[in-house]
């Protein structure tokens, strides 16, 4: 039957870092992961990426990530992104007629390319799209199908671009139950106002914890964290940087909790997945997909306030890390992700 039918399935990754990331780059976590287990499940997939990535898919290498050429080089051009891009879709142009299905997971060139291949095509945007940006782009590619990451990101993508809702997985091999041993609070996302690590700092003080905040200085906003976190470090506040795989199994597997005090519209959160996985619970402020991906009481405590943030940690004792690490795996596995998205590719299909 046509429904067991393998597909013929393109990934078209972004270009900023390889697939997958050595530490930052969740889009790129997102698309292999997906990539591997489409494999896994006997699809013939893919992977249009930059060739310092990995997959066990057929790989059609575009230039190097940008990461590559800001670790190679002392000062790269601010049009290399854009070069980069275009080095994509000219590669993509050339291959289009081998794939049933085209996955896209950057923006925005390749809605223009698609042409008349666009409702064979499905495009999922790893950022809000509720900014001017998005918004044109829907307005000017009314038949491009996309899918949403979380029900609150869909919620702003017009009807008629609007697929469906696929929340991410991952592979549940790269995580292990970890004890909680650290006795830590953890906070793992870029030094920056949208983030808030400074509502991390408040907490741990509050509740006489320690805090271990990990990620990058955020580029675009470096004066926030000069301002707002480096004051607070010492006395039982730490900075450890960006983390790898490895890192971050060891990091979150030991921490108490992951405080995720967000201040703007999430559209989905990876990092609050990647604790479940090591059974970690979760303390959330209310905001975007947050109520999507953290039960209350099971895999972790949503908030809405510092008092309510406080209260929640001398609450911990409450949840168990192996329900919280089940819950993760009955809801944010990537096979499961896999499966949804192969039933997107077949209702485009089949339309």
């Amino acid at each position: 039957m046509f429904l067991q039918t393998p597909l013929r399935i393109a990934q078209v990754a972004p270009v900023i870092y390889p697939t997958p990331p050595i530490d930052n780059g969740g889009t790129e976590r997102i698309v292999s992961d997906l990539t591997e287990a489409l494999v896994a499940l006997g699809h013939e997939v893919t992977l249009i990426a930059p060739a310092d990535s990995r997959t066990r898919a057929r790989h059609l290498a575009t230039p190097p990530s940008l990461h590559h050429w800001q670790a190679r080089e002392a000062q790269v051009p601010p049009g290399v992104p854009g070069v980069l891009e275009a080095c994509v879709l000219e590669l993509l142009r050339r291959h289009l007629d081998e794939f049933d299905v085209i996955h896209c997971h950057g923006e925005f060139g390749h809605a223009a390319l698609l042409g008349e291949r666009r409702r064979q095509s499905l495009t999922t945007v790893h950022w809000r799209v509720d900014e001017l940006d998005r918004q044109l782009f829907f307005a000017n590619f009314p038949d491009l199908p996309v899918a949403s990451i979380s029900r609150a990101q869909g919620i702003s993508i017009p009807t008629g671009n609007h697929l469906g809702t696929v929340y991410h997985g991952l592979d549940s091999r790269r995580f292990n139950l970890g004890e909680g041993s650290g006795e830590y609070l953890a906070f793992i996302g870029r030094m920056t106002d949208q983030k808030r690590p400074d509502r991390a700092i408040e907490v741990a003080r509050a509740t006489g914890r320690t805090l271990k905040l990990a990620g990058e200085v955020d580029v675009g906003n470096p004066g926030w964290f000069d301002r707002h976190v480096a004051p607070a470090l010492g006395a039982g506040i730490e900075h450890v940087g960006a983390l790898d795989d490895r890192q971050k199994q060891t990091f979150l597997g030991e921490a108490s909790a992951l405080l995720f005090p967000i201040d703007w519209p999430e559209p989905f959160g990876l990092v609050m997945i990647e604790a479940m996985a090591c059974g970690t619970p979760v303390i959330a402020w209310r905001n975007g997909a947050v109520e999507e991906i953290v039960e209350q009481g099971v895999s972790g405590f949503i908030v809405e306030s510092h008092a309510q943030a406080v209260e929640a940690v001398g609450r911990l004792p409450e949840l168990d890390r192996r329900r919280v690490r089940q819950a993760f795996l009955e809801r944010f596995g990537a096979e499961r992700m896999a499966h949804d998205y192969v039933a997107l590719y077949r209702a485009l299909l089949t339309a």
